[in-house]
């Protein structure tokens, strides 16, 4: 029998079904009448063992079930009495009675209960039977939520003209601000590639090779100290446009935003988005990142967001003196300061076009128009610091590309598991990650970092120092 989903059982009254899942919830009636309120992906339904009707074979089963066993039931979708009804439940009106049950694997009992939210659990258990985290209620509608969310920005870019490319894991170190994870290679003795801390060279690359709309959900990784906002690993939906300004950016992201949130039932505080400088910002918050949210919008799940713009370009290096980069070294100065940044001055002065996008506090995306020019680009590096032949050696590549005819482009990067935190009202990163890493760097369920075995070391040439 071709299996029924649970949510499509109230449209099957008087209809045989076979349905399958885990085992929520069980009540045993007397020596007669067992209930079990039964979950799978769609949702729960009550399925009703009334054991005079059932063979010798399906009471034993019967007798043996526990919560999260794995079970099949065969049965007719009946009507509840208007006494019965569970208004609570979508499918409250109607139960299962069941002619035939197959059990598929049964089930410890779970070290916390599935069928309470788990918030309050100890982390490192959590974490430890992560998959059985994931089957409660809570994290299945945030996992969920997360899916339709990249499908609705999926298919709005889709319909405004974007390809969908992958770019490499295996890259080479690029400057984005951060340490990168390294990976050694075993045909080069003694060299590394880096795992990208995001797509952004590749994307300006597409953008040089006439692809003009790109996207991707791009995996990011980062090697820098876990916190409840920021993992080793995030996921992004990375976005590039050519022949665009920074308003052509704003808007078209705008409303990707708010038609993926409306599509979901969220409510957007206001439309358009409110803009601020970053002078104005720290001005008014004392932060770049701020909630314009009233108690009442927190209560109901609005999502306030904001665009910030007008960021310095450049900052001082705390520990060095140099000059460094605000957000990423590839963005192009505002028209107005372009004379300066080329000629490196009033460096202190001179403005990007960078934008950010704020919601709830969050810093939800970030993009810039990109340098485009070699000239622009070079002029970054020397602002930093960067001898010629540096310059060469660190982005070479990107210089010579330009060289070839690159468009004016510019992008942003959106990071999902923040956008998701918002909707779902989390403020921990691991409540919409299907398998977060541990606050002290670990993998849940599984035991990594661990150590390499000596041939493994000798064949990537590589010696532990201990």
């Amino acid at each position: 029998m071709t299996r029924t989903w649970i949510d499509q059982t109230p449209s099957l009254i008087g209809q045989t079904v076979y349905l399958c899942g885990w085992v929520h919830r069980i009540r045993r009636m007397g020596d007669k009448l067992v209930f079990v309120d039964l979950r799978d992906g769609s949702g729960i339904a009550q399925v009703v063992f009334y054991k005079p009707e059932l063979g010798a074979e399906v009471c034993e089963q019967v007798d043996v079930l526990r919560p999260e066993f794995v079970i099949g039931v065969e049965g007719q979708v009946n009507e509840r009495g208007e006494k019965q009804i569970n208004p609570n439940m979508p499918t409250g009106r109607i139960e299962v009675g069941v002619k035939a049950l197959e059990v598929f694997n049964r089930a410890l009992t779970p070290p916390f209960e599935i069928d309470q939210d788990t918030s309050n659990v100890v982390e490192a258990l959590r974490l430890k039977y992560r998959y059985l985290d994931l089957r409660t209620e809570r994290l299945q509608r945030a996992i969920r939520t997360r899916s339709a969310w990249v499908r609705a920005c999926r298919d709005f870019l889709y319909e405004k003209r974007f390809v969908e490319i992958e770019t490499p894991l295996l890259t080479k170190a690029t400057p984005e601000g951060s340490r990168d994870f390294v990976v050694p290679s075993r045909l080069q003795p003694g060299q590394f590639f880096a795992l990208p801390q995001s797509p952004q060279q590749y994307k300006q690359l597409l953008m040089t090779a006439g692809f003009e709309r790109y996207f991707q959900t791009a995996r990011a990784l980062r090697d820098e100290d876990p916190r409840a906002d920021r993992g080793f690993e995030h996921t992004q939906i990375d976005i590039e446009m050519s022949f665009v300004e920074r308003e052509d950016v704003i808007q078209t992201i705008e409303e990707m935003v708010i038609k993926a949130a409306e599509s979901l039932g969220f409510t957007v505080k206001q439309k358009p988005f409110p803009r601020f400088t970053y002078q104005e910002v720290m001005e008014k918050f004392g932060a770049d990142k701020f909630d314009l949210r009233t108690p009442e919008d927190k209560e109901h799940g609005v999502l306030a967001y904001a665009w910030v713009v007008d960021f310095p370009f450049f900052e001082r290096d705390t520990k060095t003196g140099k000059w460094t980069f605000t957000h990423n070294p590839f963005s192009q100065p505002k028209p107005e300061f372009l004379a300066d940044h080329l000629a490196g001055n009033n460096i202190e002065k001179i403005l990007t076009t960078q934008y950010d996008l704020v919601c709830n506090g969050y810093e939800s995306g970030g993009g810039s128009i990109r340098a485009h020019q070699p000239e622009v680009l070079e002029a970054t590096y020397r602002t930093m610091g960067y001898s010629p032949e540096e310059t060469q050696q660190s982005v070479g590549h990107m210089l010579e590309a330009f060289r070839f005819g690159a468009p004016p482009h510019g992008g942003i990067a959106l990071g999902v598991e923040r956008n998701i935190m918002n909707l779902m009202g989390e403020s921990a990163l691991r409540e919409v990650v299907a398998f977060p890493m541990t606050s002290s760097g670990n993998t849940s369920v599984m035991d990594a970092p661990s150590e390499l075995d000596a041939q493994t070391l000798q064949d990537l040439h590589l010696q532990v120092r201990k």
